[in-house]
């Protein structure tokens, strides 16, 4: 195990919730068994510094407790989408659906379609290419963050 930063530090309800994470990770590849999950649980439960925590892990690998995470909520992935990107990304496909139906129910020429699409050219000039995926690789790298 790697040294525990600052093995003196009181540790939060966060860094306990971030142990039991990591304990039930053990338990479930079954590195212990559940009567030493309820007993290493209390410990945690009980433990006041980081270097009380630690000694809980001495003889497992990782995970480990991660000390100094981000609190708070999660950011939404919504996060850093401009409120007209998302609109137009909620839009695009209604807009292409009442297109085709009024293609179809009214007989307008099949040009008509064009109308969506150069909408889509539109946005992807502005706020680039795959700019209505945005929001699911803003995702992505925020599994990535909090993977690695």
């Amino acid at each position: 195990m790697s040294e525990v930063p600052s093995p003196r530090l009181r540790i939060s309800d966060q860094d306990r919730e971030s142990a039991l994470t990591a304990l039930g990770e053990h338990m479930t590849v079954g590195r212990i068994d559940i009567d030493e999950f309820g007993d290493r649980s209390a410990r945690i439960t009980a433990a006041k510094t980081r270097g009380e925590l630690a000694e809980i892990f001495l003889d497992l690998p990782e995970p480990h407790p991660r000390y100094d995470a981000p609190a708070g909520e999660p950011e939404s992935p919504w996060a850093g989408i401009s409120p007209t990107q998302r609109v137009m990304g909620a839009l695009l496909p209604i807009l292409f659906i009442a297109t085709i139906a009024l293609i179809i129910t009214t007989g307008i020429t099949w040009w008509f379609i064009l109308v969506p699409i150069g909408i889509s050219a539109v946005g992807e000039g502005i706020w680039g290419k795959g700019w209505e995926n945005s929001h699911k690789k803003l995702g992505k790298q925020r599994r990535r963050e909090l993977d690695g």
